[in-house]
């Protein structure tokens, strides 16, 4: 395992990842390592990859819950219960590519209007929670690299929260946060 923390942490959290779906499945596992950071509470969200498109992500947007304990939860849940594919299958295991980000405490991101929030969102950065009334969705940063346009990605994060894509209102309310993220090659 490498020596440099940030890549040791990495390196355990991809692998407790894939630990968990493997275990669901009775294949091998493998030790993550020890790290006093797993025990701490953290947010996260496991994206899965088949072939370079989406197989499923899951994950938590504050820190309820021990980051060892997150990142298997929401692997499982990224494989097993996201509504959006069918389970993931033990044949499709080993040609799917996990990705773990960590996720900063979101900041309320408190704007004028729409217009406003196009403006100060910071492209390839923020990670995007929207929330109205009942409905909340939320982007991770890495969306981004699909839709590269402010406006656009607000679009599509409404259409997700089961919005209009041109809706507003004053009660909308937005939250904004980073990632650490690190992607099996």
């Amino acid at each position: 395992m490498p020596s440099d923390p940030v890549d040791r942490l990495g390196a355990a959290l991809l692998t407790i990842a894939r630990n968990a779906i493997a275990h669901h499945f009775g294949l091998p596992t493998r030790p993550p390592g020890e790290l006093p950071e797993l025990a701490e509470p953290a947010a996260t969200f496991v994206t899965l990859t088949r072939n370079g498109q989406l197989r499923g992500c899951i994950g938590s947007l504050e820190a309820h819950r021990p980051l060892l304990l997150d990142v298997g939860e929401n692997a499982l849940a990224a494989a097993f219960r996201d509504h959006r594919f069918a389970p993931l299958t033990a044949d499709e295991f080993a040609t799917t590519r996990v990705e773990v980000s960590l996720l900063t405490p979101p900041e309320p991101f408190p704007v004028a209007d729409e217009a406003d929030a196009i403006a100060r969102l910071r492209p390839g950065v923020d990670g995007l929670v929207l929330g109205y009334r009942q409905r909340r969705a939320t982007f991770l940063p890495q969306v981004w690299e699909s839709l590269p346009d402010a406006r656009q990605f607000l679009a599509q994060l409404k259409l997700k929260a089961g919005l209009p894509a041109d809706f507003w209102h004053p009660e909308v309310t937005l939250a904004r946060y980073g990632v650490r993220k690190w992607k099996e090659k």
